[in-house]
């Protein structure tokens, strides 16, 4: 089974390159799922119904969240609606929506996914994201094999702590949330893909997806000046997860990035010598 995941979209350059990018991804790599973190798809922070279905009918199977996952207050009753988009599972259970779901992929293939949002220089106030794993796992169908988890997290050490103890638990455990893709995707001693953090989906001549004037100014000058979307070509980042089906171990875990410029380049129709 294939899983592509991708990681963060950032306001509409993150969903333009999206829509542009997964027809090839898929053709090419034929993932049985597609999973995207859209914490930042409506105008760089939060989520609204509109921006969901985009990418929904981009082809994308489930939406993942952050920190942002309310800064749209049309969110809240979206979440409750749509299954398919999911919100950190270390959220109380009061708080609308599920960070668990069990997706179904078109060959029938039960697959969990799970998001946890990070405590460390974020949200200590929430449940511990790996007792909330535990707790999921433990309540997990013995016919799902396949689990992906998205760890929306700020610190790299706790990223790697997190895939270390769900190791052999888990199919995968993957970062998001600092928008920078990292170079240690590997497969753990018990199976399990992981990568510190997929990166970003979105404008790839920026600070973050962010305007570049403006976040200078913002370290320089030391005021809060609004942050404002940056402009331009964009890039989408994410990774290919390579599970075996019987036992959920992870056979292989590939960086995959598609840039804007490229895929252009791509359509453009052959000259023709005379």
């Amino acid at each position: 089974m294939k899983v592509l995941v991708i990681g963060d979209v950032m306001g509409p350059p993150g969903r333009r390159v999206l829509r542009a990018a997964l027809p090839a991804l898929r053709a090419t790599h034929q993932p049985d799922l597609v999973i995207a973190n859209a914490e930042n798809i409506a105008g760089g922070a939060g989520v609204t119904p509109a921006t969901a279905q985009e990418l929904f009918d981009a082809g994308v199977d489930v939406l993942t969240n952050g920190n942002h996952a309310w800064d749209k207050p049309e969110a809240i009753d979206y979440i409750r609606r749509e299954p398919r988009l999911l919100r950190p599972h270390n959220y109380p259970k009061s708080t609308p929506g599920s960070g668990w779901l069990v997706a179904t992929t078109a060959r029938g293939e039960r697959v969990g996914v799970l998001n946890l949002l990070g405590a460390v220089f974020m949200h200590p106030h929430l449940a511990c994201p790996f007792r909330s794993a535990d707790r999921v796992l433990a309540e997990k169908p013995d016919d799902v094999k396949t689990v992906i988890v998205d760890f929306h997290a700020e610190a790299t050490s706790e990223k790697a702590a997190l895939a270390y103890y769900l190791d052999g638990r888990v199919s995968a455990v993957l970062g998001t949330h600092t928008h920078v893709p990292t170079a240690d995707e590997q497969i753990l001693p018990r199976g399990t893909a992981y990568q510190t953090d997929l990166g970003m989906t979105g404008c790839c001549g920026s600070v973050i997806g962010l305007d570049v004037d403006k976040a200078i100014a913002r370290f320089v000058q030391k005021l809060p000046f609004a942050y404002d979307l940056a402009e331009g070509p964009a890039s989408l980042c994410g990774a290919l997860i390579d599970v075996d089906e019987i036992s959920g171990r992870a056979r292989s875990i590939v960086r995959v990035r598609s840039d804007e410029a490229d895929l252009q380049q791509a359509q453009k129709p052959a000259r023709r010598h005379a």
